[in-house]
Parts: C-alpha cells; sequence; structure tokens
C-alpha cells in the first residue's frame, strides 16, 4: 500500500491528464523546470512550476482556451489518481501564471527553436548557410487601463470603441519555421527600432531576409558590421534605383553604391549614425515572377552577398519568396492558436501569455520536423492547422493507455498521420485578405455608456408584441 501511493503522488505531482510533456519534455533543457531550493515557486504546490507550464501549454494547443478548462482538467486529474481535493475557482492557477518566471518562458522559446532547427536539414540554397526572416505585426489586448498606458489604442479611433495595441517583429529560422525571438513595443515605436533590439540573437554567418520595410541604408548597414548578410526588397519610394549605374555582373544584375543622406532615422542615436560608413557597397537583383493567369510583377532586390559565382540571382530569388511562405507563421500565431486578442488583464502578463503561445508554436514546429525526418518528407507539406488537431486528438487516447510500449505506438501512428496528411501543392494560389463573412453586429463607434442602439425593424415587432401582451391593471 505504501508503495502503491507513493506511486500515485509522484504520478500526480508529475503529470498532467493528457501527458503531454512526456513526449514534448525532451525538446526543452532538463533542467528548465526544475524547482528552486528556495523562494518562489519551491513550495510542492498543486499548480507546481512543471504542471503549471505545460497546463498553459494546453491551453494554448487548444486555442487559448479559458483558465476555467485547465482547472477541470487539474480536478479530473487528481480525482482519477485518488489525489487531494481541487478548489473548482481559478484562482490558484492565475497565481501561478504570475509566479512563472518570463526568463524561463524566453528560455523556453530559444530552446525550443534550437530543437526545431536540429531535426530537420539544411536548406540546398546559398550555400546552406543560415536565413532568418524578419516580420512585424499588431496584437490586441484586453482593454483596461493597465495595458491603454504602455500600449495606447490607435490615434484615429475614439477614446473606449478600441483595443491597446501591441506591436511584435519576431525573427523566424528559415528552415524549420519556428521563432528564434521576439520583441514587443507600442505602435510609436518602428518595426526597425524592435528589430535592431534582435541583433543579439543574430551570428556572424546568417542571412536575414525581410521585406521593403526592412530595406533601407540604416539597416543593412548595421547588419553589415555585426557580419551578417541581408536580403531585402529595395523600398522604391525611398530611393531611386538607376540599373545604368554601377558595375554589371549580368542581366539585371549590378553592383551599386548606397550614400548614406543627410539626416538620420528618428528612433536611431546620433551617435550611431555618425559610427555608419559614409557608403556602402550593395548587389541590385532585378527580376521578373511570372505566374499563369496574373499579371506579370517586377521585383527589385537588395544583397550584400556581392559574389555572382557563390551567390547566383536564382538562388537569391528563391530565399526571398521563400519568406513569403515564413509570413503565414504570423497568420498560424494569430488564428490558429489564438493569439491576435491576448486575453491578460496586465503588460506583465500579457507579455507572458504571447510567449507561452509563441513556445507551443515551436514545440508544434518541433513535432512537425520529426514527422518530416522520420518519414522523409517535405517539411513545407506538413499542415500547422492538421497537426495541432492531431496532436490534441491524439493525446487524449495516449493518456488513456498504461503502458510506455502502447505510448510510443500511438506516437508512432501520430507522426505516420502527419506524414500522409500533406498540404497540397497549389502554386500561384492567390489569398486575397479580404473577408467574406458579413458582420452581424455595428462596429462600436462610441464608449459603451453613450452607444444608443439602432433602430430596426425586427425591434419595433418585439416591442409592439410586448405592449399587445402586457397583462391589464
Amino acid at each position: 500500500m505504501g508503495a502503491r501511493l507513493h506511486h500515485t503522488l509522484h504520478t500526480v505531482q508529475q503529470l498532467t491528464l493528457t501527458r503531454l510533456e512526456e513526449r514534448l519534455r525532451p525538446c526543452l533543457p532538463n533542467d528548465l523546470l526544475q524547482a528552486p531550493s528556495a523562494k518562489e515557486n519551491s513550495r510542492n504546490r498543486i499548480f507546481c512550476l512543471p504542471r503549471t507550464f505545460f497546463c498553459w501549454i494546453w491551453q494554448m494547443l487548444n486555442l487559448n482556451a479559458p483558465c476555467r478548462e485547465v482547472v477541470r482538467q487539474v480536478q479530473a486529474l487528481f480525482a482519477l489518481e485518488a489525489g487531494p481535493q481541487v478548489d473548482e475557482h481559478n484562482s490558484a492557477y492565475c497565481q501561478a501564471r504570475r509566479r512563472l518566471p518570463t526568463a524561463l518562458l524566453q528560455k523556453a522559446l530559444t530552446a525550443s527553436a534550437k530543437t526545431a532547427r536540429q531535426r530537420v536539414g539544411p536548406l540546398p540554397l546559398l550555400r546552406g548557410r543560415p536565413l532568418k526572416a524578419v516580420d512585424g505585426t499588431g496584437l490586441r489586448l484586453a482593454d483596461t487601463s493597465e495595458n491603454q498606458n504602455p500600449y495606447p489604442q490607435p490615434a484615429n479611433q475614439t477614446p473606449g470603441c478600441g483595443f491597446p495595441v501591441m506591436r511584435l517583429v519576431v525573427l523566424f529560422c528559415m528552415v524549420s519555421g519556428a521563432i528564434v525571438a521576439q520583441c514587443t513595443g507600442s505602435l510609436s515605436q518602428v518595426e526597425m527600432s524592435l528589430f535592431h533590439t534582435l541583433f543579439r540573437n543574430l551570428q556572424s554567418d546568417d542571412i536575414v531576409v525581410a521585406d521593403r520595410g526592412f530595406g533601407n541604408f540604416v539597416a543593412v548597414a548595421l547588419l553589415a558590421s555585426i557580419g551578417v548578410d541581408f536580403i531585402g526588397r529595395v523600398p522604391t519610394n525611398a530611393r531611386r534605383v538607376d540599373f545604368r549605374c554601377g558595375k554589371a555582373l549580368g542581366k539585371d544584375d549590378r553592383i551599386m553604391e548606397w550614400k548614406k543622406g543627410i539626416h538620420g532615422a528618428r528612433w536611431i542615436s546620433a551617435a550611431l549614425w555618425q559610427s555608419l560608413p559614409a557608403k556602402i557597397t550593395l548587389r541590385l537583383v532585378r527580376t521578373r515572377v511570372a505566374c499563369k493567369g496574373f499579371r506579370v510583377k517586377q521585383i527589385t532586390l537588395v544583397t550584400t552577398l556581392l559574389d555572382a559565382s557563390l551567390y547566383p540571382p536564382q538562388e537569391i530569388l528563391a530565399a526571398y519568396l521563400r519568406r513569403w511562405r515564413l509570413e503565414l507563421c504570423l497568420k498560424d500565431l494569430k488564428v490558429t492558436f489564438g493569439l491576435e486578442q491576448l486575453k491578460c488583464l496586465s503588460p506583465a502578463m500579457a507579455q507572458k501569455e504571447l510567449l507561452a503561445g509563441l513556445v507551443t508554436h515551436n514545440l508544434l514546429r518541433c513535432l512537425m520536423a520529426e514527422a518530416a525526418q522520420t518519414h522523409a518528407i517535405e517539411l513545407d507539406r506538413v499542415s500547422v492547422k492538421g497537426s495541432l488537431d492531431a496532436l490534441r486528438q491524439f493525446s487524449i487516447g495516449m493518456a488513456q493507455t498504461r503502458t510506455a510500449k502502447k505510448r510510443r505506438h500511438l506516437w508512432a501512428l501520430l507522426l505516420q498521420t502527419l506524414a500522409k496528411d500533406l498540404v497540397p501543392e497549389r502554386p500561384g494560389r492567390r489569398q486575397p485578405r479580404a473577408v467574406k463573412k458579413r458582420p452581424k453586429y455595428p462596429r462600436l463607434n462610441k464608449p459603451r455608456h453613450l452607444y444608443v442602439d439602432r433602430w430596426s425593424r425586427n425591434k419595433r415587432r418585439r416591442v409592439a408584441r410586448a405592449k399587445t401582451n402586457a397583462p391589464l391593471i
């Protein structure tokens, strides 16, 4: 009885109901979730450090589900294993999430990205050098006064009718699709200034691929100063490109010089602006992208890869076009993982919620990379949404098994299922950024206490019906 009781308590303290941690923990360092010997997170609680972490991962895998669902899961686990009674309120779990260190989530993000990268091979582009893409987006926060102060809503919105907006800039690994690093700020901060804070996550042999928002003199010069190459689109509205100048390397392939402007960028300091060189040597590649049924599109790229024999124009274009696939990762984060609207009421917890969602995305990328590696398929063909749905359902089946052998069999079946359920090849498919479904209700254009519902024909009928059926006095 004593041995059985010890086994039961050990199971209750270490596992969750879905047993996701048994398969996802190897993607993280062994000592990451060890409880400290003193101070915060050192007590043996129901929501201990490992359980709180993996409960939050499960929460993000279920489209950022409410905290109440997590508490119900822990209640069911303790009842199943004859453990102590768990309070039905979610206060204890919310306090445990607040105790979760931000540094721990940052380490989990870096480690999961490294694991996903190790499970895939190099790209046959640009001599196999590491490719990283940078992009930015905006996330809505809960409309509280605490969030409004550091992340105010857009200036063109009426006060009380919008949401605080957090600007997010992420650095992707273009091989695995995992998120290497992230930085957040308000709408008053430009994306380039946030990207500058991510330079410490770059190495001297990396190649950064970005859109036209980052293809400027300051970005290229700063990256060159740390030994990082750049591929991006030329912002034609800011700098005139003349292919009659410079040294010709081939058709529509030129070596040119960009000179530093008179005035520096707003976000850059005067000392950093003075440290930049007066001019830099760049390579401009112009090409045309033709898809059947669409208008031919001309693209002008700027890069610091000057050797045409080592870095052909076709590979530079292929690396830039691959960046568009990773822009869909931001869509997956906002739609598939439910991060478009963060739910936490304070800026500190909103940062943790965002990091938990990014770590969950990377752990799912590790699963996709394992399936691609095991069954020798292209990682780009593995569906993110399909992998997310399959992981949720197979985790329920693995939690019901009692033997490790059966759980390993189900995990192998999960990898095989992901390898067979591939995204179809759709070259040239166009996805317009428009919504087909019309909104059911009008937008709130005034504060809630000042807003008056619009009068409708159905409302007249309800009022008339209420008067007809009113009791006589």
